[in-house]
């Protein structure tokens, strides 16, 4: 059977290969090297299916999973190491896509080891199986084997894995006869083949065994119920070349000119897949033409349906539907039919954040003016759309970027994606999404020379990094992004940058400078009478200084603050200020201007009618009295926040200075 395409053109039977179906089963009960040795065997055991792409390797793996039944009851999990192109994935992006399907969280920005880490720790203790299909090398498939001698892999490659012990492999040929023609008359039906069984042999023969080539065969001859199966077999000795690449040659060649076009451009699609906005996307059709253009091809088996209205073009065809455009397409159309392709994908991620924005809203009333195959109905037709798309619209990004000539529509689509995850994700669920798309816009930026976008997307890293406890590596971005807001004269970038660095060294418990950077950020906010800038700068200088016990200073930037927030008239930050100098009083050994102090905070906080901030300003409160030797004061205080908040209150207790300061 074929990769992929079988299944798609409706054959669901397994025809064949029982030979190595049985030496499989057995080899996974058959005694290790590290049995023999005495040793308990460390790792999984790995058995290899090795065959070209047609011979029906991967459905090979598919059946002999599906046979197992409860032996693995923690399930099967998958992954594809070769992209449609051919060339390799990388194993950190590999390594996302199982984390994803095992329910493990991504640290965003986490690099290859420590991905392949997660795996192996989420695998450690399942008893499960792990597919790993096209594999290249075995560099790509050791570090995802887990250390768990009671999981199994099933590695799918084109030849040995070497580096790998104990590697059980099967290597495939072609069919036997009786097989091939199985398979044929499961699309032809039993009519054709009994009243001409030679010519079925014959048709076996010129396919070579091969699958693939087999199923093209059959797909074509089931479009055609008239046709012979003598007159297939005639048709393809004609020609010339491999048996995939004759049956393929026949099978193109047979499709009318819009077909045939949307099959080649789909290899064009990010994953090699492609849905009916894509396909009409990259042809210039309908989205209905599309639709049904996609189905036919399935039919034929030139396409596979991996999920409800995405078809995947199978590996063993992408190199030739290659070939045959770069024959019959000029460089500009398909350079045309990509730029489409994107500039649609944009205004869908465009349309799904839209749909959450309030009614009546100037996005809203745009998005009403699309067409209706580009609106969604409801927010949750557009989650659902995103979350199902979601690697296809990571690999779009990608590929957007590394054309390397569409940079303003890279960066339009990274820019749209960016604002449909935050749309419909919280900041924790899209923060792995994100990184990498910051990345990809700081690809384009450095390659462009843009340094404000180059800010953005070190600052946003950045951001990610200090969130995840990469200070070091936030610290650095963070240096850079200076460096390209002084580069672009971005006045916004540097002050963000400049705050950020103090933020870092805040983090890293060096006071020192971290007051140093916050004061040369409150200087160009001085400079620029950006006020409410100044009142965060000033309450944050004042936490460095309570840190590094400097409480003169403190309390000089916590009343710096303070006057800020009330200029402001932001009373809750008033008050938060105050109770700060008064902790940085009763610090600095001055208990009677501390319940001064707090007591104005009490005030204030009541006058911005704030209950949970009033009720642990009132605790705060408490706890000097209890300092200064009047208990009975502060239980008054104490009974004050209970009847402001209930019994439950330790919660609201400001014991440090606030975050948002």
């Amino acid at each position: 059977m074929t990769d992929q395409a079988v299944a798609a053109g409706g054959v669901r039977n397994f025809f064949g290969r029982q030979r190595e179906l049985k030496a499989l089963r057995a080899d996974i009960e058959r005694t290790g090297l590290d049995t023999l040795a005495g040793h308990k065997a460390p790792r999984a055991r790995v058995l290899l299916i090795a065959g070209r792409p047609g011979s029906g390797r991967t459905r090979l793996a598919q059946e002999l999973v599906a046979g197992f039944g409860t032996a693995y009851p923690d399930g099967v999990f998958r992954a594809r190491l070769t992209d449609p192109g051919g060339e390799p994935v990388p194993t950190a992006r590999v390594a996302q896509g199982l984390l994803q399907d095992l329910g493990v969280a991504e640290p965003p920005g986490a690099g290859e080891d420590e991905l392949t880490e997660l795996i192996r720790e989420a695998l450690a203790e399942r008893r499960c199986v792990l597919v790993l299909d096209d594999c290249v090398d075995a560099e790509q498939v050791d570090p995802l084997i887990p250390d768990n001698p009671d999981a199994l892999v099933v590695a799918v490659a084109k030849g040995p894995l070497t580096g790998i012990p104990d590697v059980r492999p099967c290597t495939l040929g072609g069919l036997d006869p009786k097989s091939a023609i199985e398979m044929l008359t499961s699309f032809t039906g039993s009519v054709r083949v009994t009243v001409d069984p030679q010519a079925a042999e014959t048709l076996a023969e010129e396919c070579g065994g091969q699958p693939a080539a087999v199923v093209l065969a059959g797909g074509w001859l089931g479009a055609r119920p008239k046709a012979s199966v003598a007159d297939l077999a005639k048709r393809l000795r004609a020609l010339t070349g491999d048996p995939l690449s004759r049956a393929f040659h026949l099978v193109h060649e047979s499709l009318a000119g819009p077909a045939a076009r949307i099959l080649r451009y789909v290899t064009l699609a990010p994953l090699g897949r492609a849905d009916a906005h894509t396909a009409s996307a990259l042809a210039g059709c309908s989205v209905s033409a599309a639709s049904s253009t996609l189905a036919d091809l399935a039919g034929l088996c030139l396409l596979a349906e991996v999920e409800d209205g995405q078809y995947e073009v199978p590996g063993h065809l992408v190199p030739l539907l290659r070939e045959r455009m770069e024959e019959r397409d000029r460089p500009a159309e398909v350079q045309l039919a990509r730029a489409r392709m994107l500039e649609r994908t944009v205004r869908l991620l465009q349309s799904c954040r839209a749909v959450t924005e309030p009614e009546g809203s100037a996005a809203r009333k745009k998005l009403a003016g699309l067409p209706r195959a580009l609106r969604f109905p409801t927010v949750p037709a557009a989650a659902e759309w995103l979350d199902s798309r979601r690697p296809v619209l990571l690999a779009s990004a990608r590929l957007a970027v590394a054309d390397g000539e569409l940079d303003t529509l890279a960066r339009r689509l990274v820019a749209a994606h960016v604002r449909a995850e935050t749309a419909h994700r919280d900041a924790e669920a899209a923060a792995p999404v994100l990184y990498g798309l910051h990345r990809l816009v700081l690809d384009v930026a450095e390659r462009r020379g843009l340094h404000r976008e180059r800010a953005a997307a070190l600052l946003n890293l950045a951001d990610l990094d200090a969130r995840t406890g990469r200070t070091q590596d936030a610290l650095t971005r963070y240096r850079a992004a200076l460096d390209a807001g002084r580069a672009a004269n971005d006045p916004y970038a540097i002050g963000r940058a400049m705050e950020s660095v103090g933020g870092s060294y805040q983090e890293l418990g060096d006071w020192q400078r971290a007051g140093d950077w916050y004061g040369r950020a409150l200087a160009q906010r001085l400079a620029r009478d950006e006020r409410a800038d100044q009142a965060r700068l000033y309450a944050r200088l004042g936490t460095v200084h309570t840190y590094a016990g400097r409480y003169g200073e403190a309390l000089r930037h916590w009343r710096a603050a303070a006057a800020g927030y009330r200029r402001l008239a932001d009373l809750p930050g008033h008050a938060r200020a105050l109770s700060e100098a008064a902790r940085v009083q009763e610090y600095a050994g001055r208990p009677e201007e501390s319940l001064r102090t707090c007591e104005e905070a009490v005030e204030w906080a009541r006058r911005a009618q704030d209950v949970r901030l009033q009720a642990a300003l009132q605790l705060r409160l408490a706890d000097t009295l209890d300092r200064l030797g009047d208990p009975a004061a502060a239980g008054l205080h104490r009974s004050a926040a209970e009847r402001l908040l209930g019994s439950d209150t330790s919660a609201c207790e400001i014991r440090s200075a606030s975050a948002e300061d």
